[in-house]
């Protein structure tokens, strides 16, 4: 990855049992070589891989719970 002068760093935020939030926009590139562009100005990436859309965050890493519903 190329470093040096000029270049803005991006600040990286890890969530304790959620996504890594990154400021964007970002190129991200999956283990299988697939690069994902977001122009989003902060990007959720998945770290728990439950996600439908990964590597971006889809809050499955969620815990769900079901409430029996009335009627």
């Amino acid at each position: 990855m190329p470093t040096g002068e000029g270049r803005d760093h991006r600040r990286v935020r890890m969530v304790q049992g959620g996504p890594l939030l990154i400021e964007g926009p970002v190129e991200l590139q999956t283990p299988e070589g697939n690069v994902v562009r977001c122009d989003r100005f902060l990007v959720a990436v998945c770290t728990c891989r439950r996600s439908k859309c990964f590597p971006l965050c889809d809050t499955s890493h969620r815990k769900r719970v079901r409430t029996q519903g009335n009627g």
